[in-house]
């Protein structure tokens, strides 16, 4: 195999059936189909939903990538898949359809981490879509914010050395944005949301709680996030404004709370580079949609002297692409492909590369 293989990627980890084909470090196709519109009326993701939207979108996802990058399946070199983590059912569905090409094309398959994923995003190139940052470096830490995951990594090698430094230890940031959003009446999802009643708020006029920020949680916790108290105490103050007979200031809540959420994050990002010596931080997930999570990260990393990566927002969601990019990858470092005896992982720890 060459040190370009043609990869197909399918990632099916949540509610994007996403569609991925890479040659290489070079993205040719990116497809997502997303059943949110579907999870909307429940104000957030229904994993039978889910799985059934998988169920129904893949095949199309599928053929509408291999039309845009004009390849056929008999030439693809391998295919990639997420195994975990993710929704149980939801997983499933990817990793029965990867089995079954695989084994009807005779093709190798590589079993991958939704997680590492990520990060294998940012090595993909394309003309319109590519960071023109250059290859990314190691080591490197990275911030993976989405709907179900809030990851501090230190990436020594993207195939073979991943360190979880912290985690959430409750709601993932996505998951307050979406809570906080149906406090205020918003509609799900609750991240552009947030974002769209943010313009013109005051990101001061409230000082809600940095999750984990205290003395005593540093030692325990000092890489870890926590987002269930902020949403409580947002809760909490918009009650007794109610209570008091007030208007609640929309535009300075939801101001005041993206700022907590991004001052939180990029803190403990940045104590990280610092701790380690590491002058990267590479941010991935759908949270790094909110502007001011990357308003502030480019502040804060300019000033610490620190590079600031962001792949292209249609790669930092859940993607197919960045799939076939670790599988690419994985190839090209001279990994073995995966047996077919790996299962969906709902909790594949993110120092698992490759199932």
């Amino acid at each position: 195999m060459t040190n370009e293989p043609l990869v197909l990627g399918i990632e099916t980890s949540c509610d994007e059936t996403g569609i991925g084909i890479v040659r290489g470090s070079t993205l040719l196709a990116n497809v997502i189909s997303s059943s949110m519109d579907e999870h909307a009326r429940y104000g957030g993701v229904v994993p039978e939903v889910a799985a059934r939207a998988h169920l129904e979108a893949l095949v199309p996802a599928l053929q509408a990538a291999l039309a845009e990058a004009d390849v056929t399946l008999d030439e693809l070199d391998a295919i990639a898949v997420t195994s975990g983590p993710g929704l149980s059912g939801a997983l499933m569905v990817g990793v029965g359809a990867a089995k079954a090409l695989a084994v009807s094309l005779d093709k190798p398959l590589y079993a991958v981490n939704h997680l590492v994923g990520h990060v294998g995003a940012d090595v993909l190139d394309s003309p319109s879509t590519g960071s023109g940052t250059g290859p990314l470096e190691y080591p490197t830490v990275a911030l993976l914010v989405s709907g179900g995951h809030t990851s501090l990594l230190l990436v020594r090698d993207l195939v073979s050395d991943v360190e979880l430094l912290g985690e959430t230890i409750d709601d993932a940031a996505g998951e307050a944005f979406d809570k906080v959003a149906r406090l205020l009446g918003l509609p799900y999802p609750g991240g552009p949301e947030i974002d769209r009643v943010a313009v013109g708020g005051d990101p001061k006029a409230i000082r809600f709680p940095r999750g984990l920020s205290q003395q005593k949680d540093m030692e325990k916790h000092r890489y870890d996030f926590s987002f269930s108290g902020l949403k409580t105490a947002v809760a909490r103050w918009v009650e007794q404004t109610r209570d008091a007979g007030d208007e609640v200031p929309l535009a300075d809540v939801a101001a005041s709370f993206r700022e907590s959420v991004a001052d939180i994050l990029i803190t403990k990002a940045i104590a990280a580079c610092h701790d380690h010596g590491i002058p990267r931080l590479l941010l991935g997930g759908g949270v790094v949609a909110n502007a001011r999570v990357r308003e502030l990260a480019a502040e804060r990393c300019a000033a610490e002297g620190i590079e600031l990566r962001i792949p292209p927002l249609s790669l930092c969601t859940d993607n197919g692409a960045m799939i076939a990019a670790l599988g690419a990858q994985l190839i090209i470092a001279g990994h073995a492909p995966s047996t077919l005896d790996f299962g969906a992982d709902s909790t594949l720890p993110a120092t698992v590369i490759q199932a």
